[in-house]
């Protein structure tokens, strides 16, 4: 019981720490990042770029990777908010405004996370160029979603294995079912 409760001691303080991190660049950036991120438009356009612009390594990996991310959402929204409830972190630990939108839903697991690194991670499996690009506003969406109050950063965690695990399952799925068949 004691690791538990240091284990929430310790999500609370990085998040108290996460949220008043208040530079110009967070101010700027993060909120940018977390309007493109909603609804998944950011995946959505970077699938769509890759589609147009590259050849057939860049087409599948864009299609996996809306896979990843759909099986991602399906995992952590559809899947882990409906089973277990957790509160977003509280009003008073985050000192700036932008706290104030926030969804109702669970925090745990960060949806915007999971469909992040699931459509990343599996892009990366197959052009690895493209998923490093992708990276970079994956990793974005993370950070911002602590910083805004929306996650604990366990929260963030979770949705980023979760993400994770997507890829995986994508990229071995068509071998699974080959073999079950």
């Amino acid at each position: 019981m004691r690791l538990l409760h240091d284990f929430q001691a310790l999500d609370r303080q990085l998040t108290r720490r996460a949220a008043s991190w208040d530079s110009p660049w967070a101010r700027q950036v993060l909120p940018a990042v977390e309007s493109a991120a909603e609804k998944t438009k950011l995946w959505w356009g970077t699938a769509l770029v890759m589609a147009a612009t590259g050849g057939h390594t860049e087409r599948r990996a864009a299609a996996a990777g809306l896979a990843g991310m759909l099986t991602a959402q399906v995992i952590g929204n559809a899947g882990c908010k409906q089973l277990y409830e957790r509160r977003r972190p509280p009003l008073e630990m985050i000192p700036h405004d932008d706290a104030e939108d926030r969804p109702d839903s669970s925090s745990f697991p960060s949806g915007h996370t999971a469909a992040a690194v699931g459509f990343t991670a599996t892009v990366a499996l197959i052009s690895p160029w493209w998923g490093a690009a992708a990276s970079v506003p994956a990793a974005m969406v993370a950070v911002e979603r602590v910083h805004s109050g929306a996650h604990y950063p366990s929260d963030v965690a979770v949705g980023a294995a979760i993400g994770l695990t997507s890829a995986w399952l994508v990229h071995r799925a068509p071998r699974l079912l080959r073999r079950l068949l």
